[in-house]
């Protein structure tokens, strides 16, 4: 397991492209027949992926954890953006096919995963925070996610947002978790771009057509940066950064937060003549 440190705003304006890259991208999170996870200290979020192939893929309980499983103080929510997959917690099997979610509650002693198919394999993103109560695991098809559309054709940033795990959907100690899908002729997200204090979040672009990519914008509003981002890589987003992006196409994303709240709304507006 990667570990990744928490970076002070300070850090960012004289950073190389490269050196942004290694503090707050996440890379090769989807290889076949392995399980990857990066541990940061942003909230002490982990996240990873799980490709299983031909046999089932057992989710490790790293020595940085210090604990006797991998979930004995952590909730992890998962999200299927490949094949059909299923996920076994405790001996219970869940079916989770694409772009649906499964909530794992804290105390789950034993998961793996597995896909349908070996040729089209599940591709499994993972994304887990420490919790200090237990909730039941729980399946989250898509088809029950609180659907929320925004953004306009004129704007080029017409978009739907999925919401699974949050204060009204699959409830969970401190996780909040969805994706968010844009329209073809769309490329801008979460534009005009916001801060939010409480919480850490996590951007996963998917879904980025082969050739094209995310120009992913960071930094303190007063002091912007980006990350030239492709299909199937995350970004860490502390507390102090903005977090929105522009594609060469339309794309999707999906979202956690962990930290001091739940609230989808609780978010610190950045006026667009801020931004610099």
């Amino acid at each position: 397991m990667q570990i990744r440190y928490a970076i002070p705003p300070s850090e960012v304006p004289g950073a190389t492209p490269d050196a942004l890259r290694e503090r707050f991208l996440l890379q090769d999170l989807f290889e076949p027949g392995r399980v990857t996870l990066t541990y940061s200290l942003e909230d002490r979020m982990v996240v990873g992926g799980a490709v299983p192939t031909k046999d089932p893929l057992e989710l490790p309980n790293p020595e940085q954890l210090a604990a006797d499983f991998f979930a004995q103080r952590r909730e992890i929510g998962v999200l299927n953006v490949g094949g059909e997959g299923r996920i076994s917690v405790d001996g219970e099997s869940y079916s989770v096919p694409n772009l649906d979610m499964l909530y794992i509650g804290r105390g789950a002693e034993s998961v793996s995963f597995a896909s349908s198919d070996a040729t089209t394999p599940a591709k499994f993103y993972i994304v887990s925070t420490p919790a200090h109560k237990a909730y039941p695991t729980t399946p989250a098809p898509k088809s029950a996610a609180n659907r929320v559309d925004l953004g306009s054709d004129e704007t080029a940033n017409r978009r739907t947002i999925f919401q699974y795990i949050h204060e009204e959907g699959v409830r969970s100690c401190q996780l909040v978790m969805g994706y968010t899908q844009l329209y073809a002729g769309s490329v801008w997200n979460t534009m005009p771009a916001h801060t939010h204090l409480r919480r850490n979040e996590v951007y996963m672009y998917f879904g980025v057509p082969e050739g094209q990519a995310v120009f992913h914008f960071m930094g303190e509003p007063s002091n912007t940066r980006h990350l030239v981002m492709r299909d199937g890589e995350a970004v860490i987003s502390p507390s102090w950064s903005i977090h929105a992006g522009a594609g060469t196409s339309n794309y999707n994303f999906c979202w956690a937060m962990g930290g001091e709240n739940q609230r989808f709304t609780d978010m610190d507006p950045v006026p667009m003549e801020s931004l610099r």
